[in-house]
C-alpha cells in the first residue's frame, strides 16, 4: 500500500463504510475507487508549492478549489500537525472530501463555497492556496481580491502556462496579466516560478 496517501485513504474508508476499523482492503473489497489517494508528490507543481510551505511555516491553510485533492492529500500528508480548510463548489467532491474529515482526520475542515463570494472575515488565513483554479472561473480578477482579503500573510497560485484541450479551462494568462491581475487584487510583492507547464505564484500581502 505504499502507492497510497495511507492514512487518508484509510480516513476515506471508514467515513463511507461508517466503520472505523475498516481498512484499505476493506474499502478495495466493497468497490470504493481509491485513486485519487495514489501518492503524487513528484508532480512538479505540487512539489514546487510544499516547497515553499515549508519554508512559510503556516500556522493554518485555506485550501480553494481543493477538487479531487490532488494537492489537498500531499498538503496533509506533508503537515500532518497543520489545520486545513477545504472549499469547493462541486456537491459531489465536497461529499468526498467531507467523508475523510469523518473518518479520522479531524483538523481538516470542508465547506462548499463559492471563491467569489468567501465566507470567511479578513486576514482569517494564514496562508492560502489556489491552485490550477484561476483559469476555470469566469471572474478571475474578482476571485483573487477575495483571496486576498482573507489571507494574512501569502497566497500561493498556481495556473497553466500552455494551451492545452481541456473545455473547462476559461482562460491561458500571461505573466503580464497575472502580474497585473495580483496587484490590482492588492498584492504588490509576488514570485513567480516556472515549473512543467505550470506558473506558480507566491503573492506576499502586505
Amino acid at each position: 500500500m505504499e502507492r497510497y496517501f495511507t492514512d487518508l485513504a484509510t480516513a476515506f474508508v471508514r467515513g463511507r463504510l461508517g466503520n472505523p476499523a475498516a481498512t484499505i482492503e476493506d474499502g478495495l473489497a466493497a468497490g470504493l475507487r481509491l485513486h485519487k489517494f495514489k501518492q503524487n508528490t513528484e508532480l512538479p507543481r505540487v512539489k514546487r508549492v510544499l516547497g515553499v510551505l515549508r519554508g512559510l511555516a503556516p500556522v493554518n491553510l485555506l485550501d480553494v478549489g481543493s477538487g479531487r485533492g490532488t494537492f489537498l492529500w500531499p498538503l496533509l500528508a506533508s503537515f500532518p500537525s497543520l489545520p486545513v480548510t477545504a472549499i469547493e463548489w462541486s456537491e459531489r467532491r465536497v461529499s468526498d472530501l467531507a467523508v475523510v474529515r469523518d473518518g479520522g482526520v479531524a483538523r481538516l475542515s470542508v465547506t462548499r463555497m463559492d471563491v467569489q463570494n468567501l465566507a470567511f472575515p479578513p486576514r482569517t488565513f494564514d496562508v492560502v492556496t489556489m491552485l490550477e483554479v484561476l483559469e476555470h472561473l469566469p471572474s478571475p480578477q474578482l476571485a483573487l481580491s477575495r483571496v486576498m482579503d482573507v489571507a494574512n500573510r501569502f497566497v500561493i497560485l498556481s495556473v497553466p502556462s500552455v494551451p492545452d484541450d481541456n473545455p473547462e479551462h476559461l482562460h491561458l494568462f500571461s505573466v503580464e496579466q497575472l502580474r497585473d491581475m495580483i496587484a490590482d487584487a492588492g498584492c504588490k510583492s509576488v514570485t513567480f516560478d516556472h515549473v512543467l507547464n505550470h506558473r506558480v505564484m507566491v503573492c506576499h500581502i502586505p
